[in-house]
């Protein structure tokens, strides 16, 4: 598998410590005026980006935005598909359902400093907000110690650093396609005061490791449908890797307390998979104190050069690099 890092978008990188997550529908009034704006945004936002790593290099600004399959088709109706991109669809298990919440248009921005994120959807929002409509806007944090809004270690079943491009990132089996990524998002609201009445014990158990250190429990001690069990894909005896971030959100004052998750993959079927291995089993961890979930949705993480080939009366390929700069 052959990777260009510099013209795959931010879909490998740490979760940050600000980070906004944006889900928005197309107004669709004039397909030729919608293409003419993906075109622009993907003319500027390499600009964008590289301008806020030139005024705050400390900030660890990171960035990846998404198309779905609707969006695709509608923006694209004559060119080439991903080979695996999908309009999600919802996973029914015997007693939760992933709902489905499709979106057109996908952001997730992270960094270090919380002004650079606000200004740089800010950005993007001039371009686009006449011909929008803004589903979502969550606004995350980093807890103490990365650790997911539940108080366990987030991020030990991802791939090692040297390892996640070869998990999340499209390779030359979609040739066309190559060094983009499937995005999967879910957004949801915990009961955290069932969650904090469950003993630290019972909730090892359900999780399959320890709370403070992260040690994984024995089998024997894991709950058979904990959430490190059902979470993984075996498939074919082989496990297969996503790259995982969850991101805690919460309106205190009105006891709002949530996790944002975002999964990218080089093969959308192994995050398919882990969903419905997960919805398939009455968990006791995550997901019997969900309280509402609020938000499902799938889409394609192209490296930049896909969507401007795709748009007309351009004849160069630029590229997103991982630094915002343009690439030709």
């Amino acid at each position: 598998m052959t990777i260009n890092l510099r013209d795959v978008q931010d879909v490998y990188k740490d979760a940050g410590s600000d980070i906004i997550f944006a889900t928005l529908d197309l107004k669709r009034e004039d397909a030729a005026a919608d293409k003419a704006m993906i075109a622009d945004l993907a003319e500027h936002l390499p600009a964008f980006i590289n301008s806020m790593n030139i005024r705050y290099p400390d900030a660890k600004l990171a960035v990846a935005f998404g198309l779905s399959r609707k969006a695709w088709d509608y923006l694209f109706p004559a060119a080439p598909v991903p080979k695996e991109l999908e309009e999600f669809q919802p996973v029914v298990g015997p007693k939760y359902t992933a709902v489905a919440t499709p979106a057109d248009l996908f952001f997730h921005i992270r960094s270090q400093n919380s002004a650079v994120p606000f200004e740089l959807m800010s950005e993007i929002m001039t371009i686009i907000d006449d011909q929008t409509v803004t589903l979502d806007e969550t606004h995350g944090f980093r807890y103490f110690e990365g650790r997911a809004i539940i108080g366990f270690v987030d991020g030990t079943e991802n791939p090692s650093a040297l390892d996640t491009p070869e998990y999340a990132v499209i390779g030359d089996e979609d040739p066309t396609f190559e060094n983009g990524s499937y995005a999967f998002a879910q957004k949801y609201q915990h009961n955290m005061k069932a969650w904090n009445d469950l003993t630290t014990e019972d909730q090892e158990k359900a999780i399959g490791r320890k709370k403070f250190n992260d040690i994984e429990l024995a089998d024997e001690k894991k709950l058979p449908n904990a959430h490190n069990v059902v979470s993984q894909d075996n498939d074919g005896g082989v496990e297969h890797k996503i790259v995982r971030m969850n991101v805690p959100f919460s309106n205190p004052a009105k006891n709002e307390n949530g996790t944002y998750f975002i999964g990218y993959a080089r093969h959308w079927t192994v995050t398919k998979r882990m969903l419905q291995g997960m919805l398939g089993q009455v968990l006791i961890g995550c997901l019997i104190f969900r309280r509402q979930k609020l938000a499902n949705c799938s889409s394609f993480r192209p490296n930049l050069c896909s969507v401007k080939s795709q748009t007309a009366n351009f004849n160069e390929r630029v590229c997103l690099g991982t630094q915002g700069k343009l690439l030709h």
